[in-house]
């Protein structure tokens, strides 16, 4: 007797039913060889990888927020400005008010949060679109950072500066040549991510739900070792005889990730974000509240913001007007790539950082190939396009 808790179907059906998470996947991975052969083995050297982290880190932080607005149907297009307008502010407080560089810190957080407040209520109250409502702020608060900076503001600053910057002490000392923390925390996270997809599998399995087969959750175990190992060599074995391993900011990121994870995917708002996004007039009809929700979305983008400000801000050692130009396209274009619907109501935490890898890795790969700015632009908008291509045509195939 077939026990009807359990899908029978085999992995190949499986792999087919998830085609769009695994391909995003698989073009990430095509993307970096294609570059790996192209910079002649430069892109995956240890040090260059840690720059990519370090680099790019603002797209992953200001992407995890970016994703839950186009979920709910609206678009941020101020985040950019906000990076510059309080990366100046927090420039000022410790260069020329001689602020302590952590309440500094806490008071870029707060006018994030106070933004995020001022155009929520815009947004959710007054009713103005977010489109329009953050163009407004892109253009008052670049034009804001303008005049509080006039040429650049250094930040000497080492315990800031070092935010973005060092790493995290070697507690377990070297492995031979190999930083040992970092070999333990990727050993950790292999175990953890087994765990995790075991257990929702458990899970499903107690409440009757289909489970996907045992060998395609083997299957991706495998897989996501595979890339953590990788990523485990490259932090364990990069920097020098003194310095090297887990990066500050990835932590910061890694952090991030998987609390706005957990806040989409386990909890009451998170449920009502893709309601809202899914169909705004049914969710109405059910009870949520759709200006609460469009407020608060607002609020995260706005302290996610003042969290990607201070990530560049420490990692340039200076503010200048002309940060966080351009910004929010990265972002917007890591969430479409990372597979956000269009249309809103789907979108991933997990599929942005893919997304944002993606960006990540063609800007790394372009410069080091010596590829002029302006061509990379281009080239990132041609992705963009693809990217949404396929999923306008993925939803007809379905349809």
């Amino acid at each position: 007797m077939v026990n009807n808790k359990e899908n029978k179907g085999s992995l190949l059906s499986s792999l087919t039913e998830n085609t769009r998470q695994y391909g995003i996947v698989g073009a990430l991975i095509v993307i970096i060889i294609v570059f790996q052969i192209l910079t002649g083995g430069l892109l995956l050297q240890p040090n260059t990888v840690v720059q990519l982290v370090q680099q790019n880190a603002y797209v992953v932080i200001l992407a995890i927020g970016m994703v839950m607005v186009i979920v709910a149907t609206h678009i941020d297009l101020s985040v950019g400005s906000l990076v510059g307008f309080i990366g100046g502010i927090v420039a000022l407080l410790m260069q020329d008010m001689h602020f302590n560089w952590f309440l500094s810190i806490l008071i870029g957080l707060l006018i994030g949060i106070i933004i995020g407040i001022w155009q929520g209520i815009w947004v959710a109250f007054v009713g103005i679109p977010g489109f329009i409502t953050t163009l407004a702020g892109m253009l008052i608060f670049r034009g804001l950072a303008t005049t509080m900076i006039n040429a650049s503001i250094p930040v000497n600053n080492s315990s800031f500066n070092a935010i973005a910057a060092n790493y995290f002490p070697n507690i377990f000392g070297f492995w031979g040549p190999f930083d040992g923390l970092s070999i333990v925390v990727g050993l950790l996270c292999i175990a953890a991510f087994a765990w995790i997809t075991f257990r929702k599998r458990n899970q499903a399995y107690k409440v009757g739900l289909d489970v996907e087969p045992l060998s395609a959750s083997y299957t991706k175990i495998v897989i996501a070792a595979v890339i953590i190992l990788a990523l485990t060599y490259e932090f364990a074995s990069s920097g020098n005889d003194t310095q090297g391993g887990i990066p500050i900011m990835l932590v910061i990121v890694g952090v991030l990730v998987l609390i706005y994870n957990f806040i989409l995917t386990r909890t009451v708002f998170g449920r009502h974000v893709y309601a809202v996004g899914g169909n705004r007039r049914a969710a109405m009809l059910s009870g949520i509240n759709t200006k609460r929700v469009d407020f608060s979305l607002f609020v995260h983008m706005g302290f996610l913001s003042g969290v990607a400000a201070i990530a560049m801000l420490s990692r340039l050692s200076s503010a200048s007007a002309s940060t966080g130009t351009s910004f929010e396209m990265d972002a917007i274009a890591a969430c479409f790539v990372g597979g956000t619907a269009v249309t809103g109501g789907i979108g991933t935490v997990p599929g942005v950082v893919i997304g944002a890898a993606v960006i990540g890795v063609i800007n790394q790969g372009l410069s080091i190939m010596g590829v002029d700015s302006a061509l990379i632009q281009s080239i990132k908008g041609l992705v963009l396009l693809l990217a949404v291509a396929i999923d306008i045509f993925s939803k007809r195939k379905k349809s």
